[in-house]
């Protein structure tokens, strides 16, 4: 069985071998149907990810199972989310967190910030912000971004230890150091505010611009109203539109809202109460609480005819 998934890892990375993603999976099975633990999560994910093989929910919760009932830590994890989401098994919190559990007890760090999570969410077992604290803090000892980012934010915001932003800062950037988006956007907010910090605007935007080059939406949108406003870069209104527009893209409410003034009003931007129509109504049916007052406003700049034109627009935006 091991030869057979040596085999198996060797067409799935081309190593020695042609990359054939159906070679490995054919292999893993033969190692799977022997017993072989690892063999059996990774026929798992085939199955989860299509790779090699259709994709499978079923087939791929089973695997896991198999793979999770001999003791495979990231199988046990894997067969947690599986429950917690009812990917391919009935939805189900308790049998989640008693999989995620099992796997966290053996040192899992995803399993562990997973574990978190749960108890910082009240699902399948009893709201408990300490605990989540102590499985974070056990995940993001081992380097786990994820981990770092939410213990920093339970420092930030005093949940299940006392507030503490230098706290929050310092998981922030571990967190951020290695490349998280999130975390480099509060690190990058820390900054802006002089929370855990001395306030700094560079040191805001170098942040921010790290997490927006990743495509994290809220940090878009608040390099783009430093380009507006001229903070902490030259004010450039070409490049404040480039990134509202991506941020609104990715489905930031207050960036779709500022793209739909711009194009109503023609502010650095060409008329077009059409165009501003659709970007407001994005933000509409997200429920951005401003809204509601913009699309009174641009629908004030309509006639009938155009009003009609631009919801047959947005309502043929949908159907793509």
């Amino acid at each position: 069985a091991m030869a057979q998934h040596s085999l198996a890892l060797m067409y799935e990375n081309g190593e020695g071998v042609s990359k054939d993603a159906t070679e490995a999976v054919k292999w893993y099975r033969k190692a799977a149907e022997q017993g072989l633990a690892e063999a059996q999560r990774r026929l798992a994910i085939s199955y989860q990810q299509g790779l090699g093989v259709s994709k499978d929910a079923v087939l791929a919760a089973m695997w896991d199972q198999k793979a999770a009932d001999q003791g495979d830590a990231r199988a046990q994890h894997n067969l947690g989310l599986s429950y917690q989401k009812g990917d391919g098994v009935q939805h189900d919190h308790t049998k989640a967190v008693r999989w995620i559990r099992k796997s966290a007890e053996q040192g899992n760090a995803s399993a562990q910030e997973s574990l978190g999570d749960c108890y910082q969410q009240g699902q399948g077992l009893l709201k408990d912000t300490t605990e989540a604290v102590k499985w974070y803090r056990k995940a993001a000892d081992q380097g786990y971004d994820v981990a770092q980012f939410d213990l920093g934010s339970c420092y930030e915001y005093g949940k299940g230890v006392t507030q503490n932003h230098a706290e929050a800062v310092r998981w922030y950037r571990m967190a951020a150091e290695q490349g998280l988006a999130l975390a480099q956007w509060s690190l990058g907010m820390s900054h802006a505010f002089g929370r855990g910090v001395p306030k700094d605007v560079t040191e805001a935007v170098k942040w921010c611009r790290n997490a927006a080059d990743q495509g994290l939406a809220t940090a878009e949108h608040y390099l783009a109203t430093c380009y507006s406003n001229g903070t902490g870069v030259p004010q450039d209104h070409q490049e404040a539109m480039r990134l509202y527009h991506k941020a609104a893209e990715h489905g930031d409410g207050a960036a779709q809202c500022t793209l739909g003034r711009c194009y109503a009003l023609g502010v650095h931007l060409p008329a077009d109460a059409i165009e501003a129509y659709q970007w407001i109504m994005r933000a509409f049916e997200r429920n951005y609480k401003e809204a509601t007052d913009d699309l009174v406003m641009v629908k004030a700049y309509l006639s009938p005819a155009e009003l009609r034109e631009a919801e047959r627009r947005y309502n043929e935006s949908k159907r793509q």
